[in-house]
């Protein structure tokens, strides 16, 4: 499978290379004669909402300089096993959605597949003194740290007191719960399930509808599956949304954009052929038309499709931010093996390298920046909303959807912890492995992951937008 995979990222690696090399750049732009095209792709250009950075110089920025390199780190050991709790319920609803096909189901990964140094996440606190000697080098993973001095022992005790709540914006799974198991990422790829309808719309309209700070004399439904919507208040919403508060605008895109995300990613992989013996998957154009032309969207496709680009940019200034963090002696990433966690923490600062050195980030000092009482409120309205939504991730009623749904929202998350977190990560001590700002495993891995699927997205709609031109 994984072979298969690489051939294929080969082959759209080749055409996207004969596409600029036949037309220049012109490609990226529509044509005149391609109406499809101009439809789906004329409003997504310029300067975005909200800050100073332009769709061109993102789209150039990550075909160059980050999408090959985010490709190559998440194939490592490190970031391809992600540990997540499938059997927590849905705190809201009983659980009743399906998906229609047998794709949807999610094998975890058996012991022998991983690697020694992550299995310490299933070890028991209270292990004896001999067992813990018998099992040092398994012991390494249960933080970012790998080193184990006596002072490091000492440090793994202040990480289990440390509680940074106030910090998080997502509801974390319990590693240490017996239903905690590893999932491949790379063998359960981010794909169309079938998983449609009323589960899936309601998990939806939860998020917009409760979360998305909706004032109660806005009657017009948020969430873009609602049946119903009409041409005549899209531009009345959008005038809405512009008149609120930055910080509130914001939160709307960054779950609109999450949600374009995704549905890219089910266009891009979509199950074209499933017969006996194989299934086919790749990107449906006519799906892609579907959830993002304006005809097919009430105008709001190239909305959506721009929202995206902004949460890209939001969590490309976490990645930047964070850089920090990463690049001090006493952060590995540990999986038992010393050659694989080399490569990995050197192809990790390469990315942190290219995020700290694009030029037009967004500036998250902008918000939260009025009154500091009202300010303060805000930021954990800000918080508290995003955490529940990430509870509702635990109730997607397709096992594969679910393990990408908590991954991209927990991304997320640890991408806003880290915005507002600057002040504690500039004051790190340069050798204290415990104090401070800290970021587990299961952080790290769905941070760098959520953005590759960003990444993904992006480099996606170009793919798109060759095959509508070749279409016309």
């Amino acid at each position: 499978m994984l072979g298969a995979m690489r051939s294929g990222a080969t082959l759209v690696s080749v055409l996207l290379f004969l596409g600029r090399a036949a037309g220049g750049d012109a490609w990226l732009k529509p044509a005149d004669t391609d109406t499809d095209t101009e439809d789906c792709f004329c409003h997504l250009t310029g300067v975005l909402d909200d800050c100073f950075c332009d769709i061109e110089s993102i789209d150039d920025f990550n075909s160059y300089k980050i999408f090959p390199k985010l490709k190559k780190l998440q194939e490592r050991d490190y970031f391809r096993y992600y540990k997540v709790n499938m059997k927590r319920p849905c705190p809201f609803w009983l659980n009743d959605g399906h998906c229609s096909i047998s794709d949807c189901h999610v094998e975890p990964c058996s012991e022998s597949e991983i690697p020694i140094g992550m299995k310490a996440a299933n070890y028991n606190k209270e292990v004896n003194a001999e067992e813990l000697q018998d099992c040092e080098e398994a012991n390494k993973l249960g933080a970012v740290n790998s080193s184990l001095s006596n002072q490091t022992k000492e440090a793994f005790i202040d990480w289990a007191r440390y509680d940074d709540a106030q910090d998080h914006f997502c509801e974390l799974d319990d590693e240490l719960s017996p239903d905690a198991e590893y999932v491949d990422l790379l063998l359960n790829p981010e794909r169309y399930t079938g998983y449609r309808g009323w589960s899936a719309w309601r998990v939806w309209n939860s998020i917009y509808e409760e979360n998305c700070f909706k004032p109660r004399s806005v009657y017009r439904p948020l969430n873009p599956l609602t049946p119903g919507r009409g041409d005549d208040d899209g531009e009345s919403f959008y005038n809405w949304l512009e008149g609120l508060c930055l910080e509130k605008r914001v939160f709307y895109r960054l779950i609109s954009g999450l949600h374009a995300s995704i549905n890219l990613h089910l266009c891009a992989n979509y199950l074209l052929d499933d017969v006996w013996g194989g299934t086919k998957w790749g990107p449906n154009v006519e799906e892609f038309r579907f959830r993002f032309h304006p005809a097919e969207t009430k105008g709001e496709g190239p909305r959506r499709l721009k929202n995206l680009y902004f949460l890209y940019l939001i969590q490309l200034r976490a990645l930047s931010k964070v850089a920090i963090y990463f690049e001090r002696s006493i952060v590995d990433l540990y999986t038992g093996n010393t050659t694989e966690d080399t490569i990995t923490k050197k192809q990790l600062l390469e990315v942190l390298n290219e995020t700290k050195l694009f030029p037009m980030h967004f500036d998250e000092k902008s918000m939260f920046a009025g009154d500091k009482k009202e300010a303060k409120t805000l930021k954990e309205e800000f918080r508290l909303h995003f955490k529940n939504i990430s509870r509702i991730m635990d109730c997607v009623g397709c096992d594969k959807c679910r393990v990408w749904g908590k991954l991209q929202t927990q991304g997320l998350g640890t991408a806003l912890k880290i915005l507002f977190s600057e002040r504690e990560i500039k004051n790190l001590p340069e050798h204290s492995p415990s104090a401070g700002f800290q970021l587990t495993r299961q952080e790290v891995v769905a941070l760098l992951n959520a953005f590759n699927r960003l990444s993904t997205s992006i480099h996606e709609l170009q793919i798109f937008k060759m095959l509508l031109k070749a279409k016309r």
